[in-house]
């Protein structure tokens, strides 16, 4: 089965999301919960997956790269009568892939700010 390059250019960023959101369970999901009012002591056990955060930053990081390597580092390499040449949509995904990648580095980086929201 074949892929179109829109597909494979897509792949990295998900992946960064996915990864960036393990990476950000143990710390914004006991406070999302709170907040929708959901509470009870096992909400403490979502900490258990601190160990493991770094592991997940770096792979965060690294789908983050690859999905700016396919953007921006390799030659596009699509047929001409397809979307992906044409520049407005390599623009739309450029600017899709800055609004996630902010996001993701904001989720990643919550266990350092968190202790100014909370007051």
């Amino acid at each position: 089965m074949s892929e179109t390059p829109t597909q494979s250019s897509r792949r990295p960023m998900i992946a960064a999301i996915v990864a960036g959101i393990g990476a950000s369970l143990c710390c914004v999901g006991p406070l999302v919960l709170l907040m929708l009012g959901i509470g009870g002591s096992w909400i403490s056990t979502l900490t258990a997956l601190e160990p493991i955060r770094p592991l997940f930053i770096g792979i965060t990081l690294v789908f983050i790269y690859l999905a700016f390597r396919k953007l921006y580092l390799l030659p596009i390499s699509c047929d001409i009568d397809k979307a992906c040449a044409k520049p407005a949509t390599r623009r739309n995904q450029r600017i899709i892939f800055w609004i996630l990648s902010s996001l993701i580095i904001a989720l990643l980086a919550f266990p350092w700010y968190a202790e100014y929201l909370i007051d």
